[in-house]
């Protein structure tokens, strides 16, 4: 039987491209955009949230939506059905990435005639991302060894450069997922950042990402500080990051001091729990330890803020 795979979320979408499974992609979430081909797919998905709003007002029209118990984005059950979908890979790891779980196992249960298989993935660390790959694959019935050694290697090539640091040549680090309010980064983004070379703070291995609070970060006052917010580009993030720069504490940090604030294209990279994490990887390595790495991603996937 041939393959019919919608994706719901953008990681998922671009795990079937690293798996070699482009022409079995039948449909798409609404933020799916990598690699670009995808754009010619039709859209399974739709959000509740004007996300052109500014980041303190997303964040209150989530919260909102949370507690009414509705999902912050709809199926659009009437184009899978049209589909016909053998899959849906989805998630079920955080309710403001993609449509709910439960909400596209009821779908699926009443409304959709062809039955799909659900893949739901559900990372919160790089080895669980790993994991994902290789259960995709499995269900799909393709080899992932190939592109797991691949990305695995590069991974590899910067981890064996920092595990021989001094903690002395390892800066402390603060992720920020979002500027108002505040937010750590958290799941995998620590654990990318001690890989960097850094030492991560104001955010938990494998747990969600926290609201932090402005004396905590000054309290904290780390030596760079990475704005990623999710879901948004670089001159998008540049935007929000005004929030920042306008706070009575902010001249008052370390990193700007020193001039380390960047600014980074987290839709594309951070965000997506998916084969792009390894570029993720790639820019924390440049921008934390800059005469050790040059990958390349500077300007397109991050900038100094100054």
């Amino acid at each position: 039987m041939d393959k019919k795979i919608i994706s719901l979320l953008p990681s998922a979408t671009e795990i079937v491209e690293a798996l070699g499974l482009m022409e079995s992609l039948v449909g798409r979430s609404h933020e799916c955009d990598y690699p670009m081909e995808v754009g010619n797919l039709p859209i399974c998905t739709e959000a509740r949230l004007n996300s052109n709003k500014p980041s303190g007002e997303i964040d209150a029209d989530v919260q909102s939506l949370l507690q009414s118990a509705l999902s912050i984005y709809q199926l659009k059950t009437d184009v899978i059905e049209q589909l016909q979908p053998t899959h849906i890979i989805t998630q079920d790891q955080c309710d403001v990435c993609a449509v709910s779980f439960p909400e596209v196992e009821k779908a699926v249960a009443s409304l959709i005639s062809s039955q799909p298989q659900i893949i739901s993935l559900q990372p919160n660390l790089l080895k669980e991302v790993w994991a994902d790959i290789e259960r995709v694959a499995r269900v799909l019935d393709v080899p992932c060894e190939p592109v797991l050694q691949q990305l695995q290697g590069r991974v590899q090539k910067i981890v064996s450069q920092t595990k021989t640091l001094s903690e002395d040549n390892r800066p402390t680090v603060v992720a920020l997922e979002w500027t108002e309010p505040l937010m750590g980064g958290g799941n995998w983004i620590p654990e990318l950042m001690e890989m960097a070379g850094g030492k991560p703070l104001l955010g938990k291995k494998g747990e969600h990402s926290p609201y932090l609070t402005w004396d905590t970060l000054s309290q904290t006052d780390p030596e760079v500080i990475i704005i990623m917010p999710c879901g948004f580009d670089l001159e998008r993030t540049r935007q929000e990051s005004q929030v920042l720069t306008k706070h009575p504490d902010w001249n008052n940090l370390k990193a700007v001091k020193q001039g380390k604030v960047f600014i980074t294209d987290g839709n594309a990279y951070f965000n997506r729990p998916g084969p792009r994490l390894v570029d993720s990887l790639e820019i924390l390595a440049e921008i934390i330890h800059p005469d050790g790495f040059n990958f390349g991603h500077q300007g397109k996937a991050w900038q100094p803020l100054g």
